[in-house]
């Protein structure tokens, strides 16, 4: 997929990731991006900036989802590609003292937003996609999607589900032309990294977002279903899937190596 001449919303763009993927959009030549995100100040800010439009949404209320399409199509014409890209870092215990936390809030979170905000998306714009002959979706998810997040085992099981939906989505919708791609990075320089303790997610470097932002422009380019802007992710899932045993044993090892620094 070319962005050239397309109308293109990104959720979660008033900043890091997102606002990058909006500005790489507009160069690229978007017809309309269209920045969405709780952060309407900032929301606004990125818009000026590429002669888009922006709107307050908070992706945990599928109403407001809802809005943002109906308003986008309204008054900008079809959505070609759905950037569902707002994400949070919470619930993040470094001791891990419990994996079932302490309270159902930071799951209920999560979930809401790392999950059924994507799900919304869908429910919208499937119908008005496949009317049309096809369309595009992009998520943004996380290397924790498809290996794991020793100290948060609510954005761990939330990104994993994220990308059994995207996989439901592009396998159930193939042959409506609705075509779905996941970005997987591991850390990237953004306040959502910087609000969380120091972890595993770095060992490789953090990228910046527009560094991401290019490598997503490429995946769309190739319509590939997984975007690394970490390519040795590749690498971790086949030792993963070779010795499951093993590959949770390297990782209990990270949780006591993060305990005794932590705990100091």
């Amino acid at each position: 997929m070319q962005v050239t001449g397309k109308v293109v919303v990104v959720t979660g763009g008033a900043n890091g990731i997102g606002k990058a993927l909006c500005e790489t959009f507009h160069k690229a030549g978007a017809a309309k991006v269209v920045v969405a995100d709780m952060d309407a100040a900032n929301a606004r800010a990125v818009a000026a900036t590429v002669e888009g439009a922006a709107f307050r949404c908070d992706v945990a209320q599928e109403k407001e989802i809802a809005h943002v399409i109906e308003e986008t199509e309204r008054q900008f014409g079809p959505i070609e590609l759905f950037c569902s890209n707002a994400g949070i870092g919470g619930g993040f215990d470094p001791m891990s003292v419990n994996a079932g936390g302490a309270s159902d809030e930071p799951w209920q979170r999560s979930w809401a937003i790392h999950v059924m905000a994507h799900v919304y998306a869908a429910r919208y714009l499937i119908p008005r996609m496949k009317a049309r002959g096809g369309g595009y979706f992009l998520n943004t998810i996380s290397a924790a999607g498809l290996l794991s997040q020793v100290g948060s085992p609510a954005y761990s099981t939330t990104k994993h589900a994220a990308v059994g939906f995207a996989e439901n989505l592009a396998i159930s919708h193939k042959a409506d032309n609705i075509k779905v791609s996941i970005l997987c990075p591991q850390g990237v320089d953004t306040n959502m990294l910087r609000s969380i303790p120091k972890g595993p997610q770095s060992g490789d470097g953090d990228l910046t977002p527009e560094q991401v932002a290019k490598d997503v422009l490429a995946g769309l380019a190739q319509e590939t279903f997984l975007i690394l802007p970490h390519p040795q992710v590749l690498g971790y899932m086949r030792k993963k899937t070779e010795n499951y045993d093993r590959w949770i044993g390297g990782m209990a090892k990270i949780q006591a190596k993060m305990r005794e620094e932590f705990g100091k």
